[in-house]
């Protein structure tokens, strides 16, 4: 999976979408989708990554429960054939929902 693969199947979900963040001032009404890399869980054999892994966030955000939106996030994770881990949050500051998915894939 190419950077580009994770960039297209975040803007499956047809939800406003960005890279770790929004630029300031520049961020939607809720309920977006923020998708980040933020590291590798490589195979090494003999002393090399033999299987290169990177470790995916999606972050959706919303401002009430939406069990709805969610499961239309995860058709979009099983259609890629994409096993994941889901949390949750209420971020109070921010009077905000994070629902987070956290997965593993081959990345090229």
């Amino acid at each position: 999976m190419t950077y580009q693969d994770i960039v297209e199947m975040a803007e499956e979900a047809n939800l406003p979408c960005a890279y770790d963040h929004f630029a300031e001032g520049q961020s939607p009404d809720p309920p977006f989708l923020l998708f980040l890399l933020p590291g590798d869980d490589n195979f090494s054999a003999d002393g090399t990554p033999y299987l290169k892994v990177t470790v995916i966030h999606f972050e959706l955000y919303t401002d009430f429960k939406d069990p709805e939106l969610e499961k239309r996030i995860e058709a979009v994770l099983e259609r890629h054939g994409i096993f994941y881990d889901k949390s949750e949050v209420w971020i109070e500051s921010e009077k905000l929902y994070e629902v987070l998915y956290e997965m593993e894939v081959a990345y090229e």
